[in-house]
């Protein structure tokens, strides 16, 4: 699934793409995947323009303006969401990792000519001829058009955010108390600490030297401020090297995610802890989903 520094990286590409471009056609190909009437949908999205692309969390929010009206897309990619779009000469793609296959085809510059293909679920035509695709392979992904009161209530929903204001050390320890859960689902609660995923949570545990089932109410001060500085040392980092799961893909720039060059215990089950250098990294099940950590260093 992409976490923060993916979306973020999706965000910051679309904004140089299609912002103030008219929608001129609009397809539903998967209408569950709209959680507002299609006729809805598409009547105000005719027409209209994309202003600005907000984000919180792992949501995208893009802002949608027609005539004097304002309103809000909201697309939460989930496990296989992705966005492709298609100008001159051009392709630009974000979210769930590609297969090899697809990534070298973005290499070559064909892609587009396989799209739309059988995951694009939504197309959004540009008045200058430009395309931007919804692939979503396990369709879990959705968007909805919302209403100025209503995104507000779902942004009252999520946690604070690494990098933003609100993530500083007083709210930090003040989201920790009372609360009994292992770490590692308490970090994956958007509730509690927004835009973290399995990635970037095994990967700050292992930093901070936390083993990923530990109780939340026995860790100290100190382990919580190692926590609190890996989160953000972290993500800044992916941030900057645009995510991990871009691993496979090369942009229209040429730029392709490069933190995962920088992933110790993420996929490196069975291989030997960068630290210790004596334990493999092992592989469980914690909060529902496969967790990697080193038994020695992390404790």
């Amino acid at each position: 699934m992409p976490e923060l520094p993916e979306v973020e990286t999706i965000r910051t590409d679309l904004l140089e793409k299609i912002v103030n471009k008219k929608i001129v056609n609009l397809q539903i190909k998967k209408v569950k995947l709209v959680k507002n009437t299609q006729k809805f949908f598409k009547d105000f999205l005719l027409n209209a323009k994309f202003s600005y692309i907000d984000r919180i969390g792992k949501l995208l929010i893009f802002v949608v303006k027609k005539g004097k009206e304002e309103k809000y897309l909201l697309v939460h990619l989930k496990m296989t969401g992705q966005f492709i779009y298609v100008g001159k000469n051009e392709v630009v793609a974000g979210g769930h990792s590609n297969s090899r296959e697809e990534s070298r085809k973005y290499r070559l510059g064909g892609l587009e000519k396989d799209l739309p293909n059988k995951f694009s679920h939504i197309i959004f035509y540009f008045q200058d001829k430009s395309t931007l695709y919804f692939n979503d392979m396990r369709q879990f992904g959705y968007m909805k058009i919302v209403d100025a009161g209503e995104l507000e209530y779902i942004k009252s929903r999520y946690g604070i955010e690494p990098l933003q204001k609100n993530f500083t050390w007083k709210n930090f320890q003040k989201t920790f108390e009372g609360k009994r859960t292992n770490i590692k689902a308490f970090l994956l609660n958007q509730a509690m600490i927004s835009g973290l995923g399995n990635i970037y949570v095994d990967e700050v545990l292992f930093a901070s030297n936390i083993n990923p089932t530990r109780n939340i109410s026995a860790l100290n001060k100190d382990e919580l401020r190692a926590i609190f500085d890996n989160t953000k040392r972290i993500i800044k980092n992916a941030i900057k090297r645009r995510g991990t799961t871009f691993s496979d893909y090369v942009d229209s720039k040429g730029e392709k995610g490069g933190y995962s060059d920088f992933l110790k215990v993420y996929g490196k089950e069975k291989t030997v802890c960068p630290k210790c250098r004596r334990t493999k990294i092992v592989k469980i099940k914690v909060a529902g989903r496969g967790t990697r950590f080193c038994p020695r260093c992390q404790n």
